[in-house]
């Protein structure tokens, strides 16, 4: 169990606890920490072409149970072969049911799969990469990639004949909190010992927290959010008051904290004690 050096002082801000932050992603930022988490799938694959298309099919199906999780991911690219990438490029619509066909992960039938692979596979064959089409839709002057995240879902969606697979892909301007999208964007955007990065156009200062249940009660517990749902409101909160301490990358603590309340050999009550903070709050 890592070391993790006490405060001085009563949390306040999250400047008081940079040390405890920065010890915990020098304990747990590391591969051997990643699973199980859909990210461990990215790692499979070095071009990037076939990376965000795995990116994308993973953080989509990433709801429900880790285990059905990442069964159902890997069912999906054992039957897109050694590159997804070129197995999307190479198929018509039907031919891409067909070769789904049987595919289940939870309400996500094989014609929802299908449809937003198509949408894919449009994109990509639109802009040249799903980097190139989530671009199209960004400026360097957003604040957040949130409205980009916004144009890039519909542009996906606007290639598909159905819109029967909204769940997949949920749009931002419904208030959602997106998280997997958000999670997306992280593991290509970010680059450093567990997120393998690849897209280069948009800036890491640009994310946003991927906000889900042990985000939110971490953020409660360390008093940068009092609002009672992890929805898109509470991410941006969040985002904010870490890039007030880490401008240039402010969900760089995301994954270390997560894995604070999702794997067994890390230890959240002794982080949140060191914090002069228990779950219950200060």
């Amino acid at each position: 169990m890592c070391y993790i050096i006490p405060p001085i002082i009563m949390v306040t801000s999250l400047r008081l606890i940079i040390p405890q932050l920065e010890n915990l992603y020098a304990c747990y930022n590391k591969r051997e920490y990643v699973s199980p988490d859909p990210l461990q799938f990215l790692y499979d694959y070095p071009d990037i072409r076939d990376r965000e298309v795995v990116g994308i099919i993973a953080s989509a199906l990433a709801y429900g149970g880790v285990k059905q999780i990442l069964a159902s991911i890997g069912n999906v690219l054992d039957r897109m072969g050694a590159s997804p990438y070129k197995f999307l490029i190479s198929l018509d619509l039907p031919d891409l049911k067909k070769t789904l066909k049987g595919f289940k992960h939870r309400f996500a039938t094989s014609d929802d799969l299908a449809q937003m692979l198509w949408g894919v596979k449009r994109m990509i064959e639109d802009y040249g990469s799903l980097e190139a089409g989530f671009l199209k839709g960004y400026s360097n002057t957003d604040e957040t990639v949130l409205s980009a995240l916004s144009r890039f879902v519909t542009r996906l969606k606007d290639s598909s004949e159905t819109q029967g697979y909204k769940h997949l892909l949920p749009s931002p301007e419904k208030g959602g909190a997106s998280k997997r999208l958000n999670l997306f964007l992280r593991w290509m955007v970010r680059k450093d010992a567990v997120d393998p990065g690849g897209w280069g156009g948009i800036p890491p200062s640009k994310l946003i927290v991927p906000i889900d249940l042990h985000m939110h009660r971490i953020g409660l517990a360390l008093g940068i959010t009092k609002r009672k749902q992890a929805d898109l409101k509470t991410a941006l909160e969040i985002t904010d008051a870490f890039r007030e301490i880490v401008p240039q990358d402010p969900v760089k603590f995301d994954f270390v904290l997560t894995r604070l309340g999702i794997r067994s050999d890390t230890d959240m009550e002794g982080f949140l004690k060191t914090c002069h903070l228990s779950r219950g709050g200060s």
